[in-house]
C-alpha cells in the first residue's frame, strides 16, 4: 500500500515547503481537494520541490469543467511528473455546478460515467490510438485537429479515478474507472459488503477484473501516546463524522451497524448548532468503527490490519492542518508512512 497525505491548495511557496517535508518524511505522495481553488497549480509547484512524490486529485469537480480541459491537464500533469500523477473525479451536489458552476447537473452517476468515458476518448486521441469520437447522453466530441491535440510523451498511461459512495456510482466506478476514491467516512462493514461487491457487479457488465480497480481510502486517525494527546484529534474525527453523518448520502451506513435514527439525532444537533451533543453522540464504539484511535505506535499495524489487500493508497484524512504541522508530529506520520508502505 501507498500512504499519502490529503490537503488543499495553497500558494506554491506553502505547498512546495509541504511537499519536501512530506518526501523526506516518507510519505508516497500528496492528494489534492478542490475546494476554493484548483488544484492543479498546487500540483505543479508541489511536484517541482519534491520530484519523488506522487499526485491525485481527490477530487476534482468534473461537471465544472469540459472533458477535454480536464484531460488536457491530466495529460500535461502525467507528462511533466514524469506518470506521478493520477484525475481523480468527483460529481459534487446539485447546488455548486449549478449556481457557482453554471454547470450541468442531471442524474449524476450516468452523468459522471458519461464523463470519464468522454476523458478516455480525449486521452485515446492524444495517444494517437483513433480521432476523438465520443458522442455520449451528456457530451459528444470528434473535432480534434492535429494542431490542437497535445504532444505526445513517455508517460500516456493516464488513470481516471472516480469518487463514489452509493450503490450506483460505485457499480459506475467498477464499469469505467481505473480506481475509486472511497469516502472517508466509511466502516470495514461498507467496504466488504457494499463497497467490494458493487465494484465486482460494475466491473462485471464491463467484462473487466474488478481486482484491477485500485481503492484509494482516505483514513481518519486520532493518534496520540495518551488520551489527552488523543483527546483533541478524537474530537476533531467525532465532528466529521457527525458532519458527514448528518447527511442522506452518507447516514445509511449508520443503519447498516444498527445505529438507527443517528442521522435524524447529528442533523438535530447541527441545525441547533451544538457541536458538543454532536460530539457526544458519536460513541466510542461508532468512533471506533469509523475511525483508528491509537497509540502512535499501533496506528500502522491498525492500518495494515484493515487495509491490507484492499487498498492500492490510503490517505491520511484529518490533515488541514498539515502547512503547520510539527517536525515531531510529522516525523511520527512518517514512521507511519514507512511501515504501512514497507507492509505492501
Amino acid at each position: 500500500m501507498e500512504f499519502d497525505v490529503m490537503t488543499r491548495a495553497t500558494t506554491w511557496d506553502n505547498v512546495a515547503d509541504l511537499a519536501r517535508r512530506v518526501e523526506a518524511s516518507g510519505f508516497s505522495g500528496m492528494l489534492f481537494t478542490e475546494g476554493h481553488q484548483v488544484p492543479w497549480m498546487n500540483i505543479a509547484a508541489a511536484s517541482l520541490a519534491a520530484p519523488s512524490l506522487h499526485f491525485s486529485t481527490g477530487i476534482a469537480i468534473a461537471f465544472a469543467r469540459s472533458p477535454m480541459v480536464s484531460a488536457e491537464i491530466a495529460w500535461e500533469l502525467a507528462q511533466n511528473t514524469k506518470g506521478k500523477f493520477r484525475l481523480g473525479l468527483g460529481s459534487q451536489v446539485k447546488a455548486h455546478i449549478e449556481r457557482r458552476y453554471a454547470g450541468t447537473f442531471d442524474k449524476p452517476a450516468p452523468q459522471m460515467k458519461d464523463y470519464v468515458l468522454a476523458v478516455k476518448a480525449c486521452l485515446k486521441a492524444f495517444r494517437r490510438e483513433a480521432p476523438l469520437q465520443h458522442d455520449g447522453r451528456y457530451y459528444k466530441m470528434n473535432l480534434l485537429p492535429e494542431q490542437w491535440t497535445p504532444p505526445r510523451h513517455e508517460h500516456e498511461d493516464v488513470k481516471v479515478d472516480i469518487s463514489a459512495v452509493g450503490s450506483i456510482m460505485v457499480r459506475v466506478a467498477g464499469e469505467v474507472a481505473d480506481g475509486v476514491h472511497v469516502h472517508p467516512m466509511h466502516s470495514m462493514h461498507y467496504i466488504n459488503n457494499r463497497l467490494l461487491p458493487g465494484l465486482a457487479e460494475g466491473a462485471k457488465r464491463a467484462g473487466r477484473d474488478p481486482a484491477s480497480i485500485d481503492k484509494i481510502i482516505p483514513v481518519i486517525v486520532a493518534a496520540g501516546d495518551t488520551p489527552e494527546e488523543r483527546a483533541g484529534p478524537i474530537g476533531e474525527a467525532k465532528t466529521t463524522i457527525g458532519f458527514y453523518g448528518a447527511t442522506p448520502n452518507y447516514a445509511f451506513q449508520f443503519d447498516d451497524l444498527g445505529h438507527t435514527g443517528m442521522r435524524d439525532k447529528l442533523r438535530d444537533a447541527l441545525r441547533a448548532n451544538d457541536n458538543a451533543r454532536a460530539q457526544a453522540l458519536i460513541t466510542d464504539e461508532i468512533l471506533d468503527q469509523f475511525a483508528v484511535v491509537a497509540r502512535w505506535d499501533d496506528v500502522a499495524d491498525r492500518m495494515i490490519q484493515r487495509y491490507k489487500g484492499i487498498a492500492a493508497r490510503l490517505v491520511i484524512y484529518l490533515a488541514s492542518h498539515w502547512r503547520e504541522i510539527d517536525g515531531k508530529t510529522l516525523d511520527r506520520w512518517g514512521e507511519v508512512a514507512r511501515a504501512v508502505r514497507k507492509a505492501g
